[in-house]
């Protein structure tokens, strides 16, 4: 009864739609005009003398002439042309416009012809003019498309009008392509918005000094910036969503220099109408103007490799934990376990896992490496086949002021963590390590060769049979059951295969820059850079991911994988160009300070040693370092005692990195 009532209240209340007016005021519009085409049609055909037409004629014309005004407005109705929006009049309308008239034309000419046979008599040839057939057809097409082609002009007239001129933003579209003169015709149509398209940029020449929907073209890159100021450009719309990465990111940096305000048409969307407007227009992005490509993995290699697999991911809850969390999850493991320190970071992973996966079997556990009975613990209880340690302190200034922690978490936590995945049977090790191992200068750096040099003794350890010859580095000793005999019987078979992958910053992570320099940014500046020719490697974090969980897939032991981090980027550039993309301009609305390199940092960043070669892999931005040689049974003794020293917290910690690591060279 409820429904009822509320039916038959909109039944009542409703109100006759615009179209449903447009199309009563077209019915009677076609009519008319129907009616008219023929008459003008029959007096063309004599030479506009109504004088000189037959009689026999003008009977038939008005015979048939209901007749056919009745049909037409059957096959008009059955075509859908009074129930189209004829304010989004387009190609489909005109054909079916087209369509209605053809059917039309041959439906009369068969009904004057049997109408003269039958009711009739002496018209000259049985039947009408040739030309009145024609001519009326033509004029009775032209009439019906032009009224309706002239009401969608008028509404776009009357549109343009609401927009206030004088306060509208001019607006730049970079692309005069499908998606360029979609976007124009969608800012022209949307008076809201409030903007209005001035000119086009394109970078093909054979548009220049065209026009489209009324908006010149007017030239290409080299003109941008004269276009901008000529027009007093305030925006710009990059439409252009079927070129490279490397050509956006030349595109992006261009028009941001320009200090407009700038909109980005995602290259994934494809050029089509239903898929192209305003709203998926998106802000330019810090990683759009790196100008990486897409970078391409095996997805069926590395969904073989984790099927059905146990894997632990220690520092679960970080920037690269986390997402090697979800990437892992989405190839369908048996059991995925997370294990950090951290637990917000783990929780918000944790819920975020069980509702997109809501079948998967999931473990979050909260505890740390550095904790020999915890880490001993969990690989006992759930037998991970492949690890990803992700666990580690990384910031370098707090690290330069903590080194022993360093120490402590990444070198010794990674020696205790690859001990356990040797000790029960993992497979498959994989380190995340940094680009700062390379020839460090700052303590965390070191930490992490350390990491490396640990990774390639295990290997070599195994691969020598001589696993059970690598020492017991923990502050306590496991559980009472566990001997040293029983586990020198353990390791003198396992198979575990240690690798590392090394890669540079990736954006977005807690270690980044980028949200340091945007809170710098809300709070009115300034932006701090620590030097003007400082530059780093930069990667997205699930750019990186993707390609440590590949690089995993390659691994026989022992390796150092190396990802292809692009072309570097100063530190400078980068700061300057989110000052732009917020819409200030740099070093007037925001300034830039730079505060000298912090402890342990240097100005760049190397991905290999001077003394590692490089080889390739069947991904080209996967590379493989040749280990650098040492002697591992040194190394496990330096180790030891590093280990008693940093449990110490002596303050002499960095000078006994730098007698063990010989390419460490503290600032």
């Amino acid at each position: 009864m409820a429904d009822t009532k509320v039916t038959n209240k909109r039944n009542i209340d409703r109100k006759l739609r615009k179209w449903e007016v447009a199309s009563f005021f077209f019915g009677l519009y076609d009519v008319l005009t129907i009616i008219l085409s023929y008459f003008l049609a029959l007096f063309l055909r004599y030479g506009c003398h109504i004088s000189d037409i037959p009689v026999e004629q003008l009977e038939c014309f008005s015979y048939t002439m209901h007749i056919h005004v009745v049909f037409t407005v059957i096959v008009y109705f059955l075509l859908k042309l009074y129930s189209s929006v004829w304010e989004f009049v387009g190609v489909f309308e005109m054909a079916r416009i087209l369509v209605a008239n053809v059917i039309t034309f041959f439906s009369h000419f068969v009904v004057t012809i049997f109408v003269c046979a039958v009711f009739i008599e002496n018209v000259p040839d049985g039947r009408m003019p040739i030309a009145y057939y024609l001519y009326g057809a033509m004029m009775q097409f032209l009439f019906a498309i032009s009224a309706r082609l002239g009401y969608r002009y008028f509404l776009i007239l009357k549109k343009r009008n609401q927009i206030d001129v004088k306060i509208c933003k001019h607006i730049l579209i970079y692309g005069a392509g499908d998606a360029g003169k979609t976007i124009a015709r969608e800012i022209m149509n949307t008076p809201k918005l409030n903007e209005r398209v001035v000119a086009f940029i394109d970078d093909d020449n054979n548009k220049w000094g065209g026009y489209i929907s009324g908006v010149p073209v007017r030239g290409g890159r080299e003109d941008l910036f004269r276009v901008v100021k000529q027009y007093k450009i305030e925006k710009i719309y990059v439409a252009i969503p079927s070129i490279s990465n490397s050509q956006r990111k030349e595109i992006l940096n261009l028009c941001a220099a320009t200090e407009c305000e700038l909109l980005n048409l995602p290259s994934t969307y494809q050029i089509s109408t239903k898929e192209i407007t305003v709203s998926k227009m998106k802000e330019v992005s810090i990683e759009d103007l790196l100008g990486r490509d897409t970078i391409k993995v095996n997805n069926e290699e590395i969904g073989r490799f984790l099927e059905g697999k146990v894997v632990l991911i220690t520092g679960a809850g970080g920037s690269i934990g986390s997402e090697l969390s979800r990437q892992v999850a989405a190839n369908n493991p048996k059991k995925l376990v997370l294990f950090d320190i951290y637990e917000n970071g783990v929780y918000d992973v944790q819920l975020e896992l069980r509702k997109k996966y809501p079948n998967l079997d999931l473990i979050v556990l909260i505890g740390s490496v550095r904790d020999t009975r915890r880490i001993f613990q969990v690989f006992e209880e759930y037998r991970p086949q492949i690890v990803y340690h992700a666990a580690a302190h990384k910031h370098v200034p707090l690290m330069e002021d903590s080194p022993c922690e360093s120490i402590k978490n990444n070198s010794i936590g990674t020696y205790k963590t690859a001990f356990a995945a040797m000790l029960y049977g993992t497979e498959r090790f994989v380190l995340i390590s940094t680009d700062k191992a390379v020839n460090p200068t700052n303590i965390m750096g070191a930490s992490k060769r350390l990491c490396e040099m640990v990774i390639q003794t295990f290997d070599a350890k195994i691969k020598a049979g001589k696993a059970y010859t690598l020492p017991l580095l923990f502050t306590h000793w496991l559980e009472d059951d566990l001997s040293e005999q029983s586990m020198v019987d353990i390791l003198g078979s396992v198979k575990t295969e240690f690798v590392a992958v090394r890669f540079g910053n990736v954006l977005g992570s807690n270690g980044s820059v980028i949200p340091i320099f945007k809170r710098q940014i809300d709070e009115g500046g300034p932006v701090t850079v620590t030097h003007p020719d400082i530059i780093r490697y930069f990667m997205t974090i699930p750019e990186a991911v993707s390609l440590v969980l590949q690089a995993g897939t390659y691994a026989h032991g022992g390796e150092i994988f190396v990802l292809d981090m692009g072309e570097p980027m100063k530190i400078d550039t980068l700061a300057r160009n989110l000052i732009r993309l917020s819409g200030y301009v740099p070093d007037e609305d925001i300034k830039i300070e730079y505060t000298g390199l912090r402890p342990g940092e240097k100005l760049y960043e190397e991905k290999l040693m001077d003394e590692e070669g490089m080889e390739k892999t069947d991904n080209n931005l996967i590379h493989i370092g040749k280990p650098l040689e040492f002697d591992h049974d040194v190394f496990l003794e330096n180790l030891d005692e590093l280990n008693r020293v940093a449990y110490k917290n002596t303050e002499e910690i960095k000078a006994y990195v730098a007698k063990f690591v010989q390419t460490y060279h503290p600032n």
